[in-house]
């Protein structure tokens, strides 16, 4: 299943990226001997197709499992059907990096989550509440106060921006 910065392109427009973000099983990777295993965690799996950089989502983690069951859905991109993360999936996946991402002090690639997230927010109209709800079943406590308090700063943003363009 699509997911990252390009799956976000299917939503809205403007967004750059440079590496292909999949999310797939393990027994699915095992499947692509063509791709060059860079490094691999428990969740993650970087690796190269020729010049292509590929971050994969393995489904061993309960929320990409999560994702790709509940919050895919085949689409037409590029004309070509694939399984697309929804709307609600990439916001899912988006906040359950950032705590970690401000943990590493990865500044710019904080600035560029809260952003895909702020748009899809903003033109989706998403229940945040519902996916505060799941996200709170797979992260730490601590980890679930820090995406709650993004949220809240990125509706406000969302407000400001509303009142300001009237």
């Amino acid at each position: 299943m699509l997911v990252g910065g390009i799956a976000i392109l299917h939503y809205i427009e403007g967004r750059n990226t440079q590496d292909l973000d999949l999310l797939l099983t393990v027994s699915s990777l095992k499947k692509l001997p063509e791709l060059k295993i860079t490094s691999q965690d428990i969740n993650f799996v970087r690796a190269n197709y020729g010049e292509l950089q590929i971050d994969l989502y393995l489904t061993r983690n309960p929320l990409f499992k999560k994702v790709h069951k509940a919050y895919s859905k085949v689409q037409k991109f590029l004309d070509i059907n694939i399984p697309l993360a929804t709307v609600e999936g990439l916001v899912l996946l988006k906040l359950y990096a950032l705590p970690s991402l401000y943990r590493q002090g990865n500044f710019a690639k904080v600035g560029i989550y809260e952003n895909d997230i702020a748009t899809l927010l903003h033109y989706y109209q998403l229940d945040t509440n519902a996916l505060l709800h799941e996200i709170s079943k797979y992260v730490t406590e601590a980890d679930f106060k820090e995406i709650k308090s993004i949220v809240s700063d990125i509706e406000k943003r969302i407000e400001r921006f509303k009142n300001e363009s009237r």
